[in-house]
């Protein structure tokens, strides 16, 4: 169990202790984490900034970052292409000349990775083959931000390293940051985990499932005195994780592992996918052979 907590400001006070409530709730455990110490502390991200910034380091040793005072508004005026999936301004490396020298800055500088060209190429589980020249189609991404915040990118990365994660399971929403995370890895002298971008859950309507809908909330469903096995057994069946003749046979979460197939998802569910991925040509619908 790992807290991804890094954006403090955007942090609700007692958050996590309810979300990690509701998860024991549900009868998911987990062999380490901030209640349970397996050797590797800190399990939450605020606590880890002794590691990111050893990483940090480690790229500017090889001279792999710059300071950047660029603002949004002046790095879109600069260039209008959006990069795969996020609508973000490839950023041109108008800064990259710099370095990490001493300047006058307009504003509390970010550190920008001096992206090295050539294409990243992976195997999803899931969405199959996937490649990206990372400095043509993303940039110079920021790893930390002028508020002195780590970015998600660079802590995934060095908390997957350092942790000994192997697979990654996640939504398909962010398979466009496999690339860089990959690259990150690499930089650092590792090797990212496999991962597995599965398709996100829609309703009738094709929208997201938003968090605000009272009926997914499991503190709500708690308090209706719903059971969590049938919490549990309820959104297996809609994934179609369950082959159908044990949909209403199973008595146990142990059970329900057992049994769960990640190739019975199931292809009604949607996600886009840009192309630049290597996504199938129906987004969401599994294709024998994608697994790793």
């Amino acid at each position: 169990m790992r807290v991804e907590d890094l954006d403090q400001p955007r942090l609700v006070a007692g958050m996590v202790e309810e979300q990690m409530a509701d998860l024991r709730w549900l009868g998911l455990d987990w062999d380490e984490g901030p209640d349970t110490d397996g050797g590797l502390a800190p399990y939450t991200q605020s606590e880890g900034g002794r590691f990111y910034d050893a990483a940090l380091e480690r790229l500017r040793e090889a001279d792999l970052l710059y300071y950047c005072d660029c603002s949004r508004r002046e790095i879109a005026g600069l260039i209008s292409a959006p990069h795969p999936g996020e609508g973000e301004a490839v950023y041109p490396g108008r800064c990259r000349s710099f370095g990490l020298r001493s300047r006058e800055f307009r504003r509390p500088p970010a550190i920008r990775l001096a992206v090295p060209e050539g294409r990243i190429s992976g195997l999803d589980r899931w969405q199959g083959p996937f490649s990206q020249d990372v400095a043509r189609e993303v940039g110079d991404f920021v790893l930390r931000r002028g508020d002195g915040v780590t970015t998600y990118q660079l802590a995934v990365v060095v908390d997957d390293l350092r942790m000994g994660i192997t697979e990654v399971v996640r939504g398909a929403d962010l398979l466009s940051s496999a690339p860089r995370q990959i690259l990150l890895a690499q930089l650092l002298g590792g090797r990212a985990p496999s991962f597995a971008h599965l398709p996100m859950v829609v309703d009738s309507d094709g929208q997201r499932l938003a968090k605000r809908n009272p009926r997914l909330q499991l503190r709500d469903r708690r308090a209706a005195g719903e059971r969590p096995f049938e919490v549990l057994m309820e959104m297996a069946n809609f994934l179609g994780l369950l082959p159908a003749e044990q949909a209403t046979e199973l008595a146990s979460l142990d059970e329900l592992v057992a049994c769960a197939d990640l190739s019975r998802l199931r292809g009604l569910l949607e996600v886009s996918v840009p192309a630049a991925f290597g996504a199938p040509e129906q987004p969401g619908v599994h294709r024998p052979g994608n697994e790793a």
